[in-house]
């Protein structure tokens, strides 16, 4: 063979080898682009290419519940007896008896304590005798005055003898007078040497035993002894602080009103339902300046006994009659800073919110004094996925509990 056939055999086969390596690197490349598409998916090969859309969260959203409700006021109150009595003797001595347990219902006039009576009767006795002699004395004043003025006229007798027994007779009838009345004061003495029950009520515990020496309120001398307590029963105070706003709104319903609907109030006791009904009898006449409220007073019926001086209730006051009212759950009300808001949705899907004013808590509903239509879709289940301008899916529920 030629040298120039051998250099033509050698030229082929190094084409075929590049043919064969072309082949391969094509066929490598085919195979890494697909895996990378495999791997990480089309964004990968089209970075430039959007991203889907995300997916709008689901809340859940709710007409206002609309109630024929009367606004209301409620606050915090203390009871208090209407009749709240320290029992103090007017007269001093010897504790002798108690006629009482603690703690009895004890009625007007019932003999409470006793105080030895000895020197009260000794003093009434000595008084007594007083005014027998003064008597004594006026009666023999007047005859020696009927002598002197029969002397006088038959002309033996002066008129100064004449004038001298008028005032002898004068200050017998003076003397007789102070002897009655020592013997009023001794009476006095003597009948409030027993301590009775100023009106039906309840009393404490006695506060001083038998044989102690108590002093009385006559004797300046020395501060009266506490012996008891006693306070009323049947209708008891519910006394309250309106702040200056409410009594504001007070005053003006009340004026609307022309004062008849804010005379009834409703009682709650230990937390429970306000079923106990009262009466708005007082309102102060001046706020207190450190507090900026008013006191109020309702009188509450006690027929139960259940009602103790001192214990706390909630209270509440109606100052309007009945007018369409407009209520969402209480969750879905969201603070903003000083302002309340909820969040509401509109026909595009849009979260909204609208600032409203809040009324009183009904069973667990808020009161929309202002701000809320009643076609308006409020958000009360998935408030945390909203977000204002954000669009969203809804799913409708009804929020029309039972609110009093």
């Amino acid at each position: 063979m030629s040298e120039v056939a051998v250099e033509m055999q050698v030229l082929e086969s190094r084409s075929r080898r590049k043919a064969h390596i072309k082949v391969w690197l094509a066929t490598a490349a085919a195979l890494g682009v697909f895996g990378a598409g495999v791997v990480f998916g089309p964004g990968y090969l089209a970075p430039s290419a959007k991203a889907a859309a995300p997916v709008a969260p689901t809340v859940t959203v709710s007409t206002p519940s609309e109630r024929s409700l009367e606004k209301r006021l409620q606050f915090l109150g203390q009871f208090s007896a209407v009749q709240q009595v320290e029992l103090r003797p007017q007269v001093g001595g010897t504790l002798t008896k108690i006629s009482f347990k603690d703690g009895d219902i004890v009625h007007e006039g019932d003999v409470l304590f006793e105080i030895d009576p000895t020197p009260y009767q000794i003093k009434l006795d000595q008084a007594k005798a007083q005014v027998e002699t003064a008597r004594a004395q006026l009666q023999l004043a007047i005859q020696q005055l009927g002598r002197a003025d029969t002397l006088k006229q038959s002309g033996f007798g002066t008129i100064e003898n004449a004038d001298q027994r008028l005032a002898q007779k004068l200050a017998s009838q003076a003397a007789l007078d102070a002897a009655e009345a020592a013997v009023r004061d001794a009476q006095f003495d003597l009948d409030h040497s027993r301590v009775v029950a100023p009106f039906n009520g309840r009393i404490g515990s006695h506060l001083v035993s038998i044989g102690n020496l108590v002093a009385g309120s006559r004797a300046s001398t020395s501060p009266t002894t506490l012996l008891a307590t006693i306070v009323s029963v049947g209708n008891v105070y519910l006394n309250f602080d309106m702040s200056e706003s409410d009594y504001a709104a007070f005053l003006r319903e009340r004026t609307q009103q022309q004062g008849s609907l804010a005379e009834k109030v409703d009682v709650s006791v230990n937390g429970g339902d306000f079923n106990r009904d009262g009466t708005l009898d007082f309102v102060d006449n001046t706020l207190d300046r450190s507090s900026g409220t008013i006191h109020a007073r309702a009188t509450v019926k006690n027929v139960d006994g259940l009602l103790t001086p001192g214990a706390f209730a909630r209270v509440r006051v109606a100052i309007s009659k009945p007018a369409p009212s407009l209520l969402v759950p209480d969750a879905a009300v969201l603070p903003d800073q000083s302002d309340h808001v909820v969040l509401t949705v509109g026909a595009d899907g849009v979260v909204t919110p609208k600032k409203v004013q809040l009324g009183e808590l009904r069973d667990g509903l808020r009161v929309i004094s202002s701000g809320l239509m009643s076609s308006d879709r409020v958000i009360i289940e998935g408030i945390p996925k909203a977000k204002a301008g954000a669009k969203v899916m809804t799913e409708t529920k009804s929020n029309h509990l039972a609110a009093n």
